[in-house]
This record gives structure tokens, C-alpha cells and sequence, in this order.
């Protein structure tokens, strides 16, 4: 009888943990900066705070050009709520502004410090410049993506829909 409750204990405990499921979470930061010369660009940190499924916007192509659905308009893809952080632009008329550049990286890491403080976790980053675009029109940016994850617990309800709990 007590092999049968030891047993019928263990089989509970692995059930449950075979409905719950530890998925990280994902947080982009991204950071826009203007290498405009006279500080005539405007530079940001973009937050995004809106839930999207991306599989609502992507279609599938059987021949390269037939898909399976329309492809989504523009103004479908764009998301109304967003945290928008005003930064400095790298250039002042008389050239670089290093002031400028200390006064963002002030910004940018008092932002990774509340979010480590929000159970963020830094994985890595990314960035790019896009100068003159090809031309001598003077304008550009360098732009930053900061990827940040932190664990959420998901438990499934059933094969088609899950719950999400933190």
C-alpha cells in the first residue's frame, strides 16, 4: 500500500511538470541615433509595448509567387504603443559632440539598469551605421539593437492555446 502512494505521488509530480514548460521571454531595445551634421536629425530609444503573433502576418509561398493568404498592408504591421526616450544627436555644428555621445551612453545604461532590475537579462546586441546613403546628402544614422530575456513559466491548457504566467 505505501509502495502504491510513493508511487501514485510520483507519477502527480511528474505529470504537472510535464504540463508546465519554462519559455524565456524577449525584449528589443533600439536605439536610433542621428549622425546629421549641425544636430538637425532626431535620435531615440524605442521601446516596443505591444504583443504581437507574428504568424497572423506571414504568409507562405508555394511557387515562389502564389501565397496562401493576402499579404498584410503596412498600416497592419504598425504598432500603436511604444516607449519612445528622447537622446542627443552625435553631431553638433562644429563636428562631433562627445558630450553628446557621454549624455546618451548615461541614458542608454540607466535604461539596461532598470530593466536588470525588472529581471532583464542582457543577451547581446547589435548595430549598424547607414551613412550618406550611398550619395553625399550629409545625413545618416547608427542604429543599436539590445536583445534582453527573462524566464516566464507557460502552462498549457490545451494542444492549441497556452496561458502565459510570470
Amino acid at each position: 500500500m505505501k509502495s502504491a502512494f510513493v508511487f501514485l505521488s510520483v507519477f502527480l509530480v511528474f505529470s504537472a511538470k510535464a504540463q508546465t514548460q519554462s519559455v524565456p521571454e524577449w525584449k528589443v531595445v533600439t536605439i536610433v541615433e542621428s549622425i546629421v551634421p549641425a544636430g538637425l536629425g532626431r535620435s531615440r530609444m524605442i521601446e516596443n509595448m505591444t504583443e504581437i503573433n507574428p504568424e497572423d502576418y506571414k504568409v507562405s509561398r508555394t511557387d515562389g509567387k502564389t501565397t496562401d493568404k493576402p499579404l498584410p498592408r503596412r498600416k497592419e504591421l504598425k504598432v500603436d504603443k511604444f516607449d519612445e526616450t528622447k537622446l542627443l544627436n552625435f553631431y553638433a555644428i562644429t563636428g562631433i559632440n562627445f558630450q553628446n555621445i557621454a549624455s546618451n551612453d548615461a541614458m542608454i545604461g540607466g535604461r539596461i539598469m532598470e530593466l536588470a532590475a525588472e529581471g532583464w537579462k542582457f543577451v547581446f546586441v547589435t548595430s549598424g551605421v547607414e551613412s550618406d546613403a550611398g550619395g553625399n546628402d550629409g545625413q545618416g544614422i547608427f542604429i543599436t539593437r539590445m536583445f534582453f530575456t527573462r524566464e516566464a513559466t507557460v502552462v498549457e491548457k490545451s494542444p492549441a492555446k497556452t496561458e502565459v504566467k510570470e
